[in-house]
């Protein structure tokens, strides 16, 4: 999925929606090549694209690019994909909307799914509209359309910020009320997995993939107060490589993950860290260190609450030695992971309060300052995908839903610190360890 390129109404600060006026800057369009470049070798089933000139325009100059791989690839453009209507404010300035409708928009930023506008119909009287809820069916019925003639296939979506955020939510099962915790900046990619059709489970593999244009990391936000959140996974143990299940066993980093956390350490060289976090445990804790090589002088401060889950009796054997020992076990795991208690170990609600409870603990330790602080959190799969979860207001039961490749990069920023929503900015990054912005990464046990 891309969001189309930076347009002339994002460069004046007006609001598009349906407005069809704004089109791609040079800027944009030279973002939009990028992306071509960025999605070069993937082999791709369709394009489907939003029929708005930003968007139609995006999509045609990825396709373009794409072309010089695969023949005869051009994009088909559907309603469904345009961007969010809201029709009291398209053309108008940012500020002249919150000055024209304080309270509408103060509900558009704190309380989106109950947004309601009060439409002028031509005899006089108003209609209430509800701009995201509308949006949600709209994207619902889309992926309804799209999964049932497409399985198996490979699919490139060009749409808008609102319409794409709508997208994942609807995809990964959350409701219009956590419109506002998703970001989607211009040109970025996000990549999903559906299993099946529509109401199948669904990966984010990746989210809001914004390095292909040249910065490691999407920009903070306008009037972004409270701090930034670097969440990155360790890099490879010599365990996950043979898919053996390691748990709170204390498997140190191998060759493969010391290079991953070198990687990692050269992505990240150019952003300001502010201070440090990891699990005690060895894997987190030698990844943390080559990061830190870049950035001298912190202090790397370990939390047990980070450490991976307990798999107690699991803990060293592969998923055939687990299936033949416990029966039926391994598939509960992989299919209803918040019923399953670990022999001997964990349950996923063990592992969700302990490292929420740290998580805040930490946020809060670098809000309410003068000055914005960047902080880097170094820890395992579970917890990570116990955090991304968090964000999302999402249980143990959605745990599979976000993909935690080695080495990879998350970012969660607090806009105005631990008291407001935290915001979902990009979620595993993976491209500076194989330069594709699919997850390369070994598919190993926790």
């Amino acid at each position: 999925m891309v969001r189309h390129g930076q347009s002339t109404y994002n460069q004046l600060k007006l609001i598009q929606g349906h407005c069809d006026e704004s089109e791609l800057t040079p800027e944009g369009e030279a973002q939009a090549l990028q992306v071509g470049q960025a999605l070069v070798g993937i082999p791709f089933d369709g394009v489907w694209a939003s029929p708005l000139k930003r968007a139609r325009k995006t999509a045609e100059i990825i396709a373009a690019e794409l072309r010089t791989q695969i023949a005869g690839l051009t994009p088909t453009f559907t309603d469904d994909l345009k961007e969010i209507c809201l029709p009291l404010w398209e053309g108008v300035a940012f500020s002249e909307a919150e000055a024209q409708h304080p309270e509408t928009f103060h509900q558009w930023r704190t309380d989106p799914a109950n947004l309601v506008m009060a439409v002028p119909q031509a005899d006089g009287t108003t209609v209430d509209f509800y701009p995201i809820r509308e949006l949600y069916q709209q994207a619902a019925r889309f992926w309804q359309g799209l999964l049932a003639e497409h399985q198996g296939k490979t699919l490139l979506v060009v749409a808008h910020s609102a319409i794409n955020r709508a997208l994942i939510s609807t995809a990964i099962g959350l409701g219009p009320e956590y419109f506002n915790n998703l970001h989607q900046a211009n040109c970025s990619i996000s990549v999903l997995n559906f299993e099946g059709g529509w109401g199948s489970p669904v990966q984010v593999e990746a989210m809001n993939l914004t390095s292909h244009m040249g910065a490691p990391l999407p920009e903070m936000r306008r009037g972004h107060k409270g701090p930034r959140m670097l969440l990155v996974r360790h890099g490879e143990t010599e365990w996950n490589r043979q898919g053996r299940f390691q748990g709170q066993i204390d498997v140190p980093l191998n060759d493969n993950g010391r290079a991953q956390g070198a990687k990692a350490a050269e992505f990240l060289k150019p952003v300001a860290i502010d201070a440090a976090y990891t699990s005690f445990m060895a894997r987190p804790k030698e990844t943390a260190e080559i990061i830190l090589q870049h950035h001298p002088g912190l202090t790397l401060h370990s939390v047990n609450e980070l450490r991976e889950i307990s798999h107690g009796e699991w803990e060293g054997l592969y998923e055939s030695e687990i299936e033949s020992s416990y029966p039926g076990l391994l598939e509960q795991w992989q299919s209803a992971p918040e019923t399953v208690q670990m022999p001997g170990g964990e349950n996923l609600e063990e592992v969700w309060m302990r490292s929420i409870a740290a998580w805040k603990e930490i946020v809060a330790a670098h809000s309410g300052g003068d000055e914005v602080q960047t902080i880097l959190v170094v820890a395992h799969d579970a917890v990570n995908k116990a955090l991304l979860c968090h964000v999302l207001g999402m249980g143990p039961e959605s745990f599979w839903r976000f993909k935690q490749g080695n080495g990879a990069v998350s970012v969660i920023d607090y806009p105005n610190g631990i008291d407001s929503a935290p915001v979902l900015t990009t979620a595993n990054v993976t491209i500076h360890l194989s330069g594709s912005v699919l997850d390369k990464t070994a598919a190993g046990a926790l």
